[in-house]
């Protein structure tokens, strides 16, 4: 088996990168260290690299589909990884995980009609259902025993006969939860009895810490299967966000052709040649690299945990059960939010600020362990130096 470096530091500035190169933009220090954005700092695996330069040795970019070989890389991954069992004709299409989200929303509902998040929560799915007129309806986390779970009982008194979709966050951004089956169970059952459709992102299921097991939503019971859609992506596990490219599991066909039609009716369908190659390529591949990926992110994360308890220990960690992501409670500090932004962007460390994740989210940063441990143990000690005038 060969052995990946992960310790490799790979300069990013210049290549019109979101995650460095908008620094001065969005955060007013372009020098700053970008912990932030959620993609990592990590080469592309070179079994991805080398199918997409084999295609490019081809020099027509013309229209172009997905073949077999892509439909059955995504089935043999889902069940070598997840235990998951299913057949081709499930499989669609989006340019990216949000896309889908947004599609669902536009083929399921009505505008008017209500969607449920679960906040705190990825922000952009506010932005899907706002922008496509449809009411955000929370249902926010609730904090026990250190991680966040669901509300039951808060869920059932808002539901009303206009909610028509809930937004299911498998494994949770940015508090790494990865959902238990009792809890699934119920969620499931909740919604399947009030016609509720679950729309689940799990773009991080293949990023899950030894100890837990991701559970597609569809493998939680026949009933909740024939109401729910999964998006998934290679995005995250391999770093190739920007090919733009995400694949959606819709076991019910009457769901599937409602996606579909809004999938059609804006015309991108065909996806992007070099994002479908390198889903391929990743799934196909992807499984020994995936496994010390892991084991390096848990020692990441490990050497975080240590770090902050012993140096800032103020700062409460809600330890990941899943993704490159972490969840840093300020709130000690008994600061605003600006003013802790502050701190830490003077101090050289850009962070993802908490209230952008909706309620709940008042006193907290999210921070991205998915780099070389150089960089990551840079960045703490810029956030130590910086917070050390605080008392």
């Amino acid at each position: 088996m060969k052995h990946y470096n992960f310790d490799e530091i790979i300069e990013r500035r210049d290549t019109d990168c979101v995650k460095y190169d908008l620094l001065e933009t969005i955060f007013g220090n372009g020098g700053a260290l970008p912990l932030w954005v959620a993609d990592t700092d990590f080469r592309v695996p070179d079994f991805i690299m080398d199918a997409l330069h084999l295609r490019m040795n081809h020099e027509i970019l013309a229209y172009s589909y997905r073949p077999e070989s892509y439909l059955e890389a995504i089935i043999n991954w889902m069940d070598r990884k997840h235990g998951w069992k299913i057949e081709k004709e499930m499989i669609t299409s989006s340019p990216g995980v949000v896309s889908a989200v947004t599609m669902l929303i536009m083929a399921l509902s009505e505008p008017g009609d209500k969607v449920i998040v679960q906040p705190p929560v990825y922000f952009p799915f506010f932005t899907s259902i706002k922008g496509s007129g449809r009411k955000m309806s929370e249902n926010p986390l609730m904090l026990k025993d250190g991680r966040y779970t669901f509300d039951f009982e808060n869920l059932k008194q808002i539901i009303d006969p206009q909610t028509k979709l809930l937004i299911l966050c498998s494994p949770h951004n940015p508090g790494g939860m990865v959902w238990k089956r009792e809890e699934l169970e119920e969620l499931s059952r909740i919604c399947t009895e009030n016609g509720i459709v679950i729309v689940s992102d799990e773009i991080h299921a293949d990023l899950v810490f030894s100890g837990n097991k991701h559970i597609p939503i569809p493998m939680v019971s026949e009933e909740i299967a024939m109401n729910s859609a999964v998006l998934m992506a290679a995005s995250k596990t391999f770093n190739v966000a920007g090919l733009s490219t995400a694949f959606v599991i819709i076991p019910n066909k009457k769901l599937r052709v409602k996606y579909e039609r809004v999938l059609h009716t804006v015309h991108i369908e065909g996806g992007n040649i070099f994002g479908n190659i390198a889903t391929e390529a990743a799934l196909k591949n992807g499984f020994d690299w995936v496994s010390q990926l892991m084991a390096y992110l848990e020692n990441n994360y490990n050497f975080l945990e240590t770090f902050l308890t012993t140096r800032m220990p103020k700062v409460k960690i809600m330890k990941p059960e899943a993704t490159f992501l972490v969840w840093l409670d300020f709130s000690a500090y008994n600061l605003t939010e600006i003013q802790l932004g502050k701190i830490l962007i003077n101090g050289g460390v850009a962070l993802n600020n908490g209230t952008k994740f909706g309620t709940g989210g008042d006193g907290y940063f999210r921070l991205n362990f998915g780099c070389p441990r150089a960089i990551l143990e840079e960045g703490l000690v810029k956030m130590e130096k910086a917070f050390d005038q605080i008392v």
